[in-house]
């Protein structure tokens, strides 16, 4: 195998350029597996972690975040984003998700991009934020949304040649709430996994679920509820905190209804539906401050 070892970004294209066949790999904690595995074992990897490039976070970096949209770069380790960013948000809460400390300091945003696992930890917030995909070239840029980038269970429409540049989505004016269930309480693949997003500045709340269908799902019908009760309990101008009874749970269930759950060795089809119900409840809940109490 060969071992390509670019330090820019321009020499990294050009690495995929004359080697299409080669395979990316910047933390390696999916592919390092596929390979001890002996699942595969491509003619050569392009090995991105000198590539500083892709580790562009405006926000976090100081750099350029005067219009509405941010950037998080492919090579942002989870360990970063945790250490960087405010705990209160879905981001981190997703990142503190993920595997083992010595994980999260390999692991990239674009490696869970790239495994496209419907049970990756970041894609539910990568969906509640409509974010979209950006990939890079020897011959350009482009960008699609995150649900034309994922087509399906470990899959998706980058094509020979192409990085992960990143994700950018707009930013946000509100909580957001990341939650899953596992079969214990760290180093686990979700059951299942939830994000809300609150954009109050829009008027929108959004609805993600991972390891509950082929890819990352959205939940339009429950979107469009919490929407309603808001506008009818409070109104976007001022939200009612903590939501009026019986909002959450009524939105649970039109989350399960969603979800495309199978039957593996984590979980039933219906322990997951289940599952993702009560978890979309209290995250909606958590939101908007939980209710205590009777």
């Amino acid at each position: 195998m060969d071992v390509l070892l670019p330090s820019t970004l321009d020499e990294a294209l050009e690495a995929l350029a004359e080697r299409p066949e080669a395979r990316p790999i910047a933390g390696g904690t999916d592919l390092m597996v596929e390979l001890n595995r002996d699942a595969g074992r491509p003619e050569a990897i392009v090995d991105l972690s000198r590539v500083a490039e892709l580790g562009r976070w405006p926000a976090s970096d100081g750099g350029d975040v005067s219009d509405d949209r941010e950037f998080l770069g492919a090579g942002v380790t989870y360990s970063r984003i945790l250490a960087e960013s405010p705990h209160d948000d879905a981001l981190p809460q997703a990142a503190r998700a993920v595997g083992s400390p010595q994980i999260r300091n390999r692991g990239t945003v674009g490696g869970n991009l790239g495994t496209a696992s419907p049970a990756g930890d970041l894609l539910p917030v990568v969906a509640a934020r409509d974010a979209d995909v950006e990939l890079v070239s020897a011959t350009g840029r482009r960008s699609l949304p995150w649900h034309e980038f994922l087509t399906g269970p470990k899959t998706t429409a980058i094509a020979r040649g192409e990085l992960i540049a990143g994700v950018r989505w707009r930013r946000p004016d509100g909580p957001s709430v990341f939650a899953k269930v596992g079969p214990r309480n760290a180093m686990v693949i979700s059951i299942c996994s939830v994000c809300v997003q609150v954009d109050e500045e829009h008027e929108s709340i959004r609805m993600s679920m991972g390891s509950v269908g082929p890819r990352v799902l959205r939940a339009p019908d429950a979107e469009a509820f919490a929407h309603d009760a808001v506008a009818e309990t409070g109104g976007w101008e001022q939200p009612a905190r903590p939501l009026a009874r019986g909002i959450a749970g009524r939105f649970g269930e039109l989350v399960a209804e969603a979800v495309r759950p199978i039957d593996d060795v984590r979980g039933t089809a219906a322990y997951r539906r289940h599952a993702v119900r009560v978890l979309a409840a209290r995250a909606l809940d958590r939101a908007f401050g939980e209710r205590r109490g009777p």
